[in-house]
């Protein structure tokens, strides 16, 4: 996709590197240390009271646009230069190409239903474009009138807030980059978004989670890991009371140092704590926190690393869970000067725009070889499991009172 002219795109799916940079990642070392799941399966979550049945048909044709798309000889270029991408995962990397029979398309309890099972390998990709295909075909059947001067509005009034507070408060180390890509209104007001955060405030913001977006307007993609790969932990052959540590492992193992921001919600934040063990926590720069009260996390946090004997200054949060720009700032006074601090933010910046209802949709790891996983978050509502059952079990394992 070029510079974008137009607010929407037909076709929609017109990059393999159009992805999370944490998808890229992950993908590497499943490669290397998950190499024997055969059978996954992802699910698409509707969390608006939203019914996208009258879409589906259109959502299946933009999604079949897909099929066959891999990675350009000019995006394997981009890759290689990543240092701890192998020569044997670029290779393979390559080779690879989107294959839609892998993905079903239905209706599942009065809602729109998609699935993609398969390989892992083969499969691990399809999350980011789901969404935002879902997304942008709702968005521009709902509200076409919307242009880039309404994009670009909001975009102005924020940065102009923003730095007024950052004067305010002496805020000069705040810094905060774009998670908006699974939940954005268009590809373009995505591409108009980031392109105007990096010349408006190139020194707080600091990258994208889009591939796509950070090759074409030469910023650093952002990201290291996500639930799935610690779900996928608990049903590869280890006992499910090392089920994170294990993920921990291999994370580890994999990069070896590199990519130092542990995910913390799996199974709570009282069970990460008690996994994550000084190894852990000398090795990791940091930690993400993706649902709970940010405040209560973050000073367990700052226990948890002064219980280690770890100064919390030479650490870092990043705080991930449906922010905009007031709370980014409170969050970042509460602990200024006690642990740092860092943002990524999704679709308050790729998907706020005047009048726009935006969708609340995500795509979870659900079985894994046949058999059930599950995240169980620190927030009501995210827990996420097909089978009760196993989510009692995996409750009484770590000890999980509360959900």
């Amino acid at each position: 996709m070029p510079t974008p002219t137009e607010l929407f795109h037909h076709p929609l799916n017109f990059s393999a590197l159009d992805n999370d940079f944490y998808k890229m990642n992950m993908w590497q070392c499943f490669m290397h240390q998950y190499p024997y799941v055969e059978d996954a399966e992802y699910k698409l979550v509707v969390r608006n009271d939203i019914d996208l049945r009258p879409y589906r048909d259109e959502i299946e044709r933009e999604l079949e646009n897909l099929n066959g798309l891999g990675f350009t000889a000019d995006e394997i270029q981009w890759l290689e230069t990543i240092p701890w991408y192998t020569k044997d995962f670029i290779e393979w990397v390559r080779m690879w190409s989107y294959q839609t029979r892998f993905l079903d398309v239905s209706e599942e309890n009065n809602q729109l239903s998609i699935r993609a099972r398969g390989p892992l390998m083969h499969i691990n990709n399809f999350e980011m474009p789901v969404l935002s295909t879902i997304s942008e075909v709702y968005n521009r059947n709902n509200f076409p009138d919307k242009t880039f001067a309404d994009v670009e509005q909001r975009v102005d009034e924020k940065v102009s807030w923003l730095k007024q507070q950052i004067k305010l408060d002496g805020a000069y180390h705040l810094t905060f980059a774009d998670f908006g890509t699974r939940r954005r209104f268009s590809s373009a007001a995505q591409y108009r978004m980031v392109e105007m955060m990096k010349d408006q405030l190139p020194n707080v913001f600091t990258g994208t989670s889009n591939m796509y977006l950070a090759k074409e307007l030469g910023l650093t993609p952002i990201g290291t890991m996500a639930h799935e790969i610690f779900m996928l932990s608990q049903q590869v052959g280890i006992q499910l009371a090392n089920s994170q540590k294990h993920t921990l492992e291999c994370w580890v193992k994999e990069f070896r140092g590199r990519l130092g921001c542990a995910l913390t919600d799996v199974i709570g934040m009282d069970a990460f704590v008690r996994d994550f063990d000084l190894y852990f926590a000398k090795l990791f720069d940091g930690i993400r926190h993706d649902s709970g009260d940010p405040k209560v996390f973050g000073d367990k946090a700052i226990k948890m690393y002064e219980n280690l004997g770890i100064d919390p200054m030479t650490k870092t949060i990043v705080f991930s869970d449906g922010l905009n720009f007031e709370q980014m700032m409170d969050i970042y006074r509460y602990f200024q000067g006690r642990i740092r601090v860092s943002f990524g933010i999704g679709t308050y910046l790729s998907n706020d725009i005047k009048g726009v209802q935006s969708l609340n949709i995500v795509m979870k790891l659900v079985h894994v070889n046949g058999r059930p996983v599950a995240k169980i978050s620190d927030a009501p509502g995210k827990t996420l499991c097909e089978d009760e059952q196993f989510v009692d079990y995996l409750k009484k394992v770590y000890n999980v009172t509360w959900a």
